[in-house]
């Protein structure tokens, strides 16, 4: 099945692009959460049409991502968690865990801005990439401290 995005999804695409996935995935997901449409042939015309629209509030997007990339850019926030042997977690800090910590010194952020590859479960000092908007990062210092 093919879809046109209408909002950037992680691992997938783009707004506005047009990619395949599985029948279920789009019908089930994608569609009903505003993240796609169906990719018919009415709906290519209009996203041809609507292109010049769609890079404009990209455009905007990444304007205002680059206003906030300055205040989280740099941020060091320390998590305490619990340590066992070698430095192992007794569970992981996750990306809700770092955006509440982030949202405590003033700048909202959303979980799933967080670009972490997987949960962190050691001890230490980690670079969490925070994706703004299309192409726009910022970088946060996260120090996992023994409570």
């Amino acid at each position: 099945m093919e879809v046109i995005l209408t909002e950037d999804v992680r691992n997938l695409g783009e707004m506005g692009e047009i990619v395949k996935v599985k029948p279920g995935y789009g019908r089930n997901y994608l569609i009903p959460q505003g993240l796609a449409m169906p990719a018919t042939s009415g709906n290519r015309a209009e996203l041809e049409h609507r292109m010049a629209q769609i890079e404009k509030r990209k455009a905007q997007q990444q304007e205002e991502a680059r206003k906030i990339v300055g205040e989280i850019d740099g941020i060091s926030i320390t998590i305490p968690k619990r340590a066992g042997e070698e430095d192992k977690l007794f569970g992981s800090v996750t990306s809700r865990e770092i955006a509440d910590v982030i949202s405590q010194q003033g700048v909202e952020v959303d979980k799933r801005q967080i670009e972490l590859v997987r949960p962190i479960g050691e001890l230490g000092i980690y670079q969490v990439p925070v994706k703004l908007a299309s192409g726009v990062f910022a970088h946060v210092k996260v120090w996992v401290i023994a409570m």
